[in-house]
């Protein structure tokens, strides 16, 4: 069972997300949080595989709680799902530790296939993202990896 956490300032959100989470009999939502500080706190005492936060979240926003919460359990892998995909909140967001990029326009799909992904201990971007990645690369002429 791949044990997740949700944090998302918007409730219909975080209900949309566990709906199309809860169609995976594998996948388990175990906490929901509204903002980043308490996505951490939750992920300390649930401690799920995976940890899904938006970007924008009032107080700590997901960017800051992504980085704590791989600093302080790293077994639990971090999936941002956002509707702001900008370069910078990207690369901050995978900078940070995030192992996933998805973003909330994709296919609900996505949303399943990067939390088990990222349960397996593997990375996952959106199409969308993945594109934006590599143009960044090519742009600024990233050597070998």
């Amino acid at each position: 069972m791949i044990r997740v956490l949700i944090a998302d300032d918007e409730p219909m959100i975080r209900a949309g997300v566990r709906s199309v989470l809860s169609t995976d009999p594998d996948i388990d939502v175990v906490a929901e949080a509204a903002d980043g500080r308490d996505a951490v706190e939750l992920v300390h005492r649930h401690r799920p595989a995976v940890a899904v936060l938006d970007i924008r979240m009032p107080g700590t926003n997901g960017i800051e709680a992504a980085a704590e919460i791989r600093r302080t359990v790293p077994e639990t892998g971090v999936v941002m799902l956002t509707t702001f995909g900008e370069d910078d909140y990207i690369l901050q967001a995978l900078g940070g530790g995030a192992a996933g990029f998805l973003i909330k326009s994709g296919e609900p799909e996505e949303l399943i296939a990067g939390v088990r992904a990222v349960a397996d201990g593997a990375a996952y971007l959106s199409p969308k993202v993945a594109a934006r990645v590599v143009a960044h690369l090519s742009a600024t002429g990233a050597g070998a990896l």
